[in-house]
């Protein structure tokens, strides 16, 4: 059987989980085998407090026994775990596959450490080949597809059947082809300031440490 690299690369990262941290909770199918260790740390006796960026990552934690508090009684994450469609070796990322890149960055940027856990197919050597995901407000929305098509960003709106998918906090997500992104930073900068554009899915300059599952192990990157 082959190893689960989204799985030795999580149970790595919670290494660095302390008994009285709070704790930021991803999500995705990485971050998942995260808040499973962690729910299996608490069983044992660890001592944490957490929230989650999305409602599915706040059931799941929920489901296994991991103590949750609501975001307005946390002022900063010690740590936040979450996982990533892309990776550089400069820890640039791009997130939102998922669809909770804007409540996944509100928690990374208030995280006085922010850990991505990756397996080795999302480490790249310049980000861009994963569509980027640009959360949109619906109001306006050709008008704001029209920017980004300005931007060269072939954005196409992600699909839930027929109808647009829809974010937890209801807004659009715009999946944007820009090909190789060399300038991650100028390129987020842009994007912000259009109207209409909630967040995108570049972090820059946020994350502590990229851990990458692999199959001889896990490879910490920082």
């Amino acid at each position: 059987m082959e190893p689960n690299l989204k799985k030795i690369a999580a149970e790595k990262a919670v290494e660095w989980v302390e008994d009285g941290m709070t704790i930021g909770l991803g999500t995705g199918s990485t971050a998942y085998w995260a808040i499973l260790r962690i729910a299996e740390r608490v069983r044992e006796g660890l001592t944490v407090r957490a929230a989650a960026s999305s409602i599915r990552s706040e059931q799941l934690a929920r489901e296994h026994g991991i103590p949750l508090v609501s975001l307005d009684e946390i002022d900063r994450f010690d740590l936040t775990i979450d996982g990533a469609d892309e990776a550089d070796d400069r820890l640039n990322l791009i997130k939102g596959g998922g669809g909770a890149l804007l409540r996944e960055k509100v928690l990374a940027a208030s995280s006085d450490r922010f850990v991505v856990i990756v397996d080795e197919s999302k480490r790249v050597r310049t980000l861009g080949a994963f569509p980027l995901p640009v959360e949109i407000v619906p109001f306006g929305s050709r008008l704001t597809l029209n920017a980004l098509k300005a931007l060269d960003g072939n954005p196409a709106v992600r699909m839930d059947g027929d109808r647009p998918y829809v974010t937890d906090n209801g807004n659009w997500i715009a999946d944007c082809r820009f090909g190789t992104i060399d300038d991650p930073e100028q390129l987020s900068v842009r994007l912000n300031r259009i109207p209409g554009v909630v967040e995108n899915g570049l972090f820059v300059g946020m994350t502590s440490a990229v851990v990458v599952g692999t199959a001889g192990g896990a490879i910490v990157l920082e």
